[in-house]
């Protein structure tokens, strides 16, 4: 995700992916499942998740940084993750509007940070549209939570946990095409020549 990242520093983190993605599918899944969940439930579910998105995050920044590679972006999402997690600890009896403002806000941050990550890792391999998606999916996602504020609880509930699931998938794909093409043998560019753009 960095420009100048090699596809071997690339894939050596591949699992960081995966397990940011098994998270968010898992939060999906737990909050689909459970329909008659407490805002403080859902408080605390969520912030769980945040603050383990968030370490991967501010992991993948580091590794980043200790190869002199750029970073900035990376540690800005994972921060940002980290921050809204601690949030939700802090301050657990928010208010359902409180905590869709959050987590909307977290959305169209964090999808932010992915585009412009994906841009720069379209330099290294191809499938930074994974990325890309995640990212246009986060902004349409925290977007559309700020323009309907008012919508009910289960709803609430309902398009959050359909969000994390995709958003998961989106990421656990990006990490296990990462890992396959440096053990596969083939170049970074998946079988085309390196991009120049």
């Amino acid at each position: 995700m960095i420009v100048g990242f090699d596809l071997n520093a690339l894939a050596a983190r591949w699992w960081m992916l995966v397990v940011r993605g098994i998270a968010a599918i898992l939060f999906g899944v737990l909050a689909i499942l459970w329909p008659g969940i407490s805002l403080l439930a859902l408080v605390l579910l969520w912030g769980a998740y945040a603050l383990a998105d968030g370490v991967f995050g501010v992991m993948l920044a580091a590794g980043a940084g200790a190869e002199g590679r750029r970073w900035g972006w990376l540690l800005f999402e994972g921060f940002l993750s980290v921050a809204a997690g601690v949030v939700t600890f802090i301050w657990p009896g928010m208010t359902a509007f409180a905590l869709l403002v959050l987590i909307a806000l977290w959305a169209v941050f964090t999808g932010i940070a992915e585009i412009v990550a994906a841009v720069e890792l379209r330099r290294v391999i191809r499938g930074e549209w994974l990325l890309a998606l995640s990212g246009v999916l986060s902004i349409a996602f925290g977007v559309l939570m700020l323009l309907f504020p008012r919508a009910g609880a289960l709803a609430v509930v309902t398009v959050i946990a359909l969000y994390a699931m995709v958003f998961g998938a989106l990421l656990t794909a990006l990490g296990v095409r990462l890992h396959r093409l440096a053990t596969s043998g083939r170049h970074p560019m998946a079988g085309g020549s390196p991009s120049h753009a």
